[in-house]
């Protein structure tokens, strides 16, 4: 029995001498090493694609649609029919205006000409008859004449047939004074003006009337297709718009207080929730010169030209984007979690043998989850990693080191 009490006492001993050496022990702390690695700073943002070169086609005049032979994102030729509006109205007006056309040219030829082809017949069968009666009034002239001579007539008998020759001449002049009148100058000039006019008429009517095929001036992919059959449009109204999409413009949206890591040239990846796995690469092209709202964000339009080769990226589209900032090859970084900061500046805690050390550190590139240290940290050095211990300059730690 009193052995048995001996152990007993011995075990408790250990118990409460292993508790306080346990007690005194200093706490185990997790560690990280400093280490050699390449570090790319990227900035992700969401933005929007559009084409990089584009044309807002719209209405020259208002109208009712009445064809739309294109689809909404399909390709198209330079001068494609994008809309038809309804012509009804304007192909009459085409319709007269070439009638008036038509008249106007036969009034000319006549004017050219002396006179309309009734005029001139009329006026041809009348110096006909004048050139017979004249005939006839020279003949009977001539026969009272040799009888005047014999004494077989008397001298008036001679002198009314001579009034009848001069009055058939005077006829025949008269006809031909009437015939000459038709292609005096005066005529012709208001003929050839009422042609003038007339043509002028005619010109707007088609100007008018084409102007219902609405065509487009470049070639590309329609988007934004506003025209609908049946659907009236003022002139003006937009018909739809027609860009490349081989090479496409993205407008990234990028917080105010974080345009000062974007610059003009930084490499873009965008991808695309609808293709998951695709991406398309790009360059910042522009950078914003006005800050603007953006639901509950202050952004400046960030602008990226990307390669589209294959057309697969729609305008419109919302697109994710992550723009190179910065990039760091084969720098000291350590992860992000291990640095702290406080009014004196970042500083990380850093095992020297048995405890903790503050140690001052200068940043650079950062990524995700690393940061480069331009100075203060080596290759190597172990630096404390965030846990429920307090961590306090010169506390002594029992150190795991991974």
């Amino acid at each position: 029995m009193k052995k048995l009490l001996v152990a007993l006492l011995i075990v408790v001993a250990a118990v409460i001498g292993w508790a306080m050496v346990r007690r005194n022990r200093p706490p185990v702390v997790n560690f990280v090493r400093a280490e050699r690695r390449n570090i790319v700073s990227t900035l992700p943002t969401n933005g929007k694609v559009e084409p990089l070169e584009w044309q807002a086609v719209r209405a020259e005049m208002a109208g009712v649609i009445r064809e739309v032979p294109v689809r909404e994102g399909g390709p198209v030729a330079q001068g494609a029919t994008l809309a038809v509006m309804d012509d009804t109205a304007l192909q009459a007006e085409v319709d007269a205006a070439t009638a008036r056309v038509a008249e106007a040219r036969a009034n000319m030829a006549a004017a050219e000409a002396g006179g309309t082809p009734a005029e001139i017949t009329e006026l041809d069968n009348s110096v006909s008859r004048a050139k017979l009666d004249l005939q006839q009034a020279q003949r009977e002239y001539e026969s009272l004449r040799r009888l005047v001579e014999k004494q077989a007539a008397t001298p008036a008998e001679a002198n009314a047939a001579l009034d009848k020759v001069r009055q058939a001449e005077a006829e025949i002049a008269g006809l031909e004074k009437r015939r000459n009148s038709f292609k005096s100058q005066p005529q012709v000039a208001a003929a050839r003006a009422r042609l003038d006019d007339a043509e002028a008429g005619l010109k707007l009517a088609r100007q008018k009337a084409s102007q219902t095929v609405i065509r487009t001036p470049v070639a590309g992919v329609v988007y934004q297709l506003a025209a609908r059959p049946g659907s009236f449009i003022e002139a003006g109204g937009l018909i739809a718009n027609v860009g490349r999409m081989d090479q496409i413009r993205v407008r990234l949206y990028v917080d105010e207080p974080e345009l000062g890591r974007v610059h003009q040239g930084d490499a873009v990846t965008i991808t695309w929730d609808a293709l998951q796995g695709k991406q398309w690469q790009g360059k910042v092209d522009r950078m914003p010169t006005t800050i603007q709202p953006l639901g509950s964000r202050q952004v400046g339009e960030v602008l990226c030209a990307v390669g589209n080769a294959g057309g697969e990226l729609p305008a419109g589209a919302n697109v994710n984007a992550e723009i190179r900032t910065a990039s760091a090859d084969s720098v000291t970084a350590i992860p992000k979690e291990t640095m702290r900061r406080d009014a004196a500046g970042d500083f990380v805690f850093a095992l020297a043998t048995d405890h903790i050390e503050r140690r001052k550190v200068q940043t650079g590139v950062s990524s995700v989850s690393y940061v480069q240290i331009t100075s203060g940290l080596n290759p190597g050095d172990a630096v404390a990693q965030p846990g429920e211990t307090p961590l306090q300059p010169g506390m002594p730690v029992t150190p795991s080191v991974r």
